[in-house]
């Protein structure tokens, strides 16, 4: 399943939000880092003054006066006990709390500190694992875990003051003010976005459209001008090709028709000097070749027309059309029946399109023993079903058949096999009005040609 945007604009902003996020997240690693530090030194130095000025009551009271002041020092934080042992494990690694104690009392003492992570729980030592050790030393430092600071401080007479100060770190929150500035940074950086996308993407849609839009044989499509220089520059060259590709098509156009045109007369000529011949066979193979020929021309003539503008867009009735249609091919060969027909008007230019269905489902009359054809809509395309009960085309050439001369049919008998170009025509006049063709065999036998109009303005009636 995928997660991530499809949408320019939703990498972007997701990209944007993970970058601001993990810069915030950072900012604050090292913001709490420096505060854990500061807070830490504070408290060390709040509990060293505390156990020295403790210590001093303690040696100018009399013994009996000793249980009240440990009583008055003690807290909810810090508890005071005077025992025979200190109970720091090792030596001091706290300079800074034995400096500070010392000056407080005004003489050197024996003094040991340490400070633990403790769990929150019960108090007890953390003992992470050596692999984590890592991260219990930056949770520390950081001020995030509950910490212990344990100080003993050697009396004059021989006894130890044993100080623990716990520091649960319950006053480190996120302070409402980073929150609140952190949420409208990333609020306007988030808007600030969303309109500099737009200003990108909105001219980039136009761009989509006007391709899609974009034909052969139509006006040329009014390209963005908004937007980036890229943006407009890659308009201005989407324009240009556009230019280039309808002056070749025009150009090849007027070559085959021009061709096809100056074909006749020599073949005109040849037909006459064949009627001279002597020779029956001899004049009836001449007479077929040269029929032949002049079939191939005005299927040439037909194909370039079929991709040429020489006829206006009007609103055109397809079930009447598929209907006159199924009407005139059953007169001449198998029987062409219409099933589910749709009211449909599309505007298209009806000559080529007429000769583009006509192609199809003379396809299926002549190959498939007739045909039966429907119309649909699908959504908001227009869908032609042309179906026969012939034996279909071998999956490996679905594709094929709609390349130029190309004839499955390997006699070369004219009332058979055509010359090639009849499915090629069908498909470059769909392409010219936005659609589409696709030939599939059929599960129950036979082929279906499945014609789809698409992005077209269509009105029923």
């Amino acid at each position: 399943m995928r997660l991530a945007p499809r949408s320019l604009t939703g990498q972007l902003a997701l990209l944007i939000l993970v970058a601001f996020l993990a810069a915030q997240f950072i900012s604050l690693w090292l913001f709490t880092g420096e505060r854990g530090t500061a807070l830490q030194a504070s408290l060390r130095v709040e509990t060293a003054e505390r156990a020295a000025a403790v210590v001093l009551a303690l040696e100018a009271a009399e013994p009996d006066n000793r249980p009240g002041i440990l009583a008055a020092a003690r807290s909810h934080q810090a508890q005071f006990e005077v025992g025979e042992s200190a109970i720091s494990l090792k030596e001091t690694e706290l300079p800074a709390v034995r400096s500070r104690v010392t000056d407080v009392l005004g003489s050197p003492r024996e003094i040991r500190a340490e400070e633990v992570g403790i769990s929150p729980r019960d108090g007890r030592p953390m003992t992470p694992p050596a692999a984590l050790a890592w991260l219990r030393d930056r949770l520390l430092a950081a001020g995030v875990a509950p910490t212990e600071l344990r100080l003993s401080v050697l009396l004059k007479d021989g006894t130890w003051l044993n100080v623990r100060s716990r520091n649960d770190r319950r006053d480190f929150q996120l302070p409402p003010a980073i929150l609140g500035t952190i949420l409208l940074s990333l609020a306007l950086i988030m808007a600030a976005l969303w309109l500099g996308l737009r200003r990108i993407t909105g001219p980039l849609r136009h761009l989509v459209q006007a391709a899609e839009e974009m034909g052969i044989d139509g006006p040329a499509f009014s390209m963005p001008r908004g937007g980036p220089d890229e943006v407009r520059a890659l308009s201005d060259a989407m324009e240009r090709m556009q230019a280039r590709i309808s002056g070749m098509v025009a150009d090849r156009t007027r070559m085959l028709a021009a061709l096809g045109h100056d074909l006749r007369s020599p073949i005109t000529a040849l037909r006459l000097r064949a009627e001279m011949v002597d020779d029956d066979e001899t004049r009836e193979r001449m007479a077929a070749t040269l029929d032949e020929m002049q079939d191939m021309v005005e299927a040439t003539l037909a194909y370039a027309r079929g991709v040429s503008p020489d006829q206006p867009m009007e609103p055109t009735d397809i079930s009447r059309l598929l209907l006159d249609l199924a009407s005139e091919l059953s007169e001449t060969g198998p029987q062409v029946v219409t099933g589910t027909m749709e009211p449909v008007t599309l505007p298209l230019r009806r000559t080529p399109m007429r000769r583009a269905l006509r192609n199809l489902i003379d396809n299926a009359q002549r190959y498939g023993g007739g045909a039966v054809i429907g119309l649909s809509r699908v959504g908001s395309d227009v869908v032609i079903s042309i179906d026969d009960k012939g034996p279909g085309i071998p999956d490996a050439d679905l594709s094929r058949v709609f390349e130029p001369f190309t004839r499955l049919e390997q006699s070369r008998s004219r009332e058979t096999g055509g010359v090639g170009l009849g499915l090629p025509i069908a498909r470059a006049i769909l392409h010219a009005h936005g659609g589409t063709v696709e030939l599939t065999n059929r599960a129950e036998g036979g082929l279906r040609a499945t014609v789809t109009l698409r992005g077209v303005p269509a009105r029923e009636g």
